[in-house]
């Protein structure tokens, strides 16, 4: 297959000394399994990048072309930054106090040690290789407001609201790729995502959130096609006209609005038969998240009317 129909997915991995880097090896690991047995598999290409500084991040934008970012690491917040007590930034030591919340995310100096990247730096960052790049995931905890300057110039980027447990961001993750994988949107692809920290009967399913460019709120209409083809292809669906766009969604959504209302009578006449209590919570747990995609659907095509 030739290069050009490849999605990259670029994986940078920051480790300052003090933290953990077991958890970041698991998963790129998973990820990377993941996709092996994804079936598209052969559509995908995941480069990875360890102990990244500044200046690695922006050497790896350029050698790997990447469509998707992905970004495992620590925040201010995290726990490490507590056990630390002091941050290295490019003028100095400062002690935790002084810094604010909004400071951007935590990657490595030349020495190793800490190093904070403003937002806006970020961002500015990605403006330029906003041609080729799709999408940012910020899997680390208290990464919403880097995630909403970014998407200033990326069509999707993913954050986290607060601080996140690994285990529901590795969930959270391996569900967004796997849907990714099978050659769903990208809306799709955090949706499932969401659920699969559901299904783990983690309660940080609202934790991750999706941001589009051009809006100020996170996401609650799709207004690009963003399947697997459009993400191989840059661009090649944004000249499609509103209308029939806005067509093409609401016909896809009812599709599956419909596909979902059969899986759940089903499960509700299998809750009815089942006798063993422990089958009827599972078969409840799981009739509980389609009323709640139902939901979801709902409101999109409401939105979808409105425009």
């Amino acid at each position: 297959m030739a290069e050009s129909s490849v999605l990259t997915i670029l994986f940078l991995a920051a480790n300052p000394v003090g933290s953990s880097q077991s958890r970041l090896e698991q998963e790129a690991r998973d990820i990377s399994d993941g996709l092996l047995r994804a079936r598209h598999r052969d559509r995908f290409k995941f480069e990875q990048r360890w102990a990244v500084r500044p200046r690695d991040i922006q050497l790896a934008l350029l050698e790997c072309n990447p469509q998707i970012v992905h970004f495992a690491g620590h925040r201010k917040q995290d726990k490490i930054l507590e056990e630390k007590g002091t941050i290295t930034q490019e003028f100095g030591t400062v002690t935790e106090t002084e810094i604010e919340p909004e400071e951007g995310l935590v990657f490595e100096d030349d020495t190793g040690h800490i190093h904070l990247i403003p937002a806006n730096a970020l961002a500015d960052l990605f403006k330029l290789f906003s041609d080729q790049v799709n999408c940012v995931f910020l899997n680390g905890c208290y990464t919403e407001d880097q995630a909403k300057v970014i998407a200033q110039h990326i069509p999707y980027v993913i954050g986290m609201k607060q601080s996140i447990t690994d285990k529901a961001a590795l969930d959270f993750a391996l569900g967004f790729y796997d849907a990714l994988g099978s050659g769903r949107s990208m809306e799709f692809a955090y949706n499932l995502g969401c659920s699969a920290i559901q299904m783990a009967g983690l309660s940080e399913h609202l934790t991750p959130i999706l941001y589009k460019k051009t809006e100020s709120n996170s996401i609650s209409v799709p207004d690009d096609s963003s399947t697997l083809n459009a993400l191989l292809v840059n661009g090649t669906n944004r000249n499609i006209s509103s209308k029939r766009h806005i067509q093409e969604k609401r016909e896809d959504l009812e599709e599956e609005y419909e596909n979902l209302r059969k899986k759940l009578k089903f499960l509700k006449k299998e809750w009815n038969i089942k006798t063993d209590s422990e089958a009827k919570y599972e078969l409840a747990q799981r009739i509980e998240q389609y009323e709640i995609q139902l939901q979801n659907i709902e409101e999109l095509l409401e939105d979808l009317e409105i425009k």
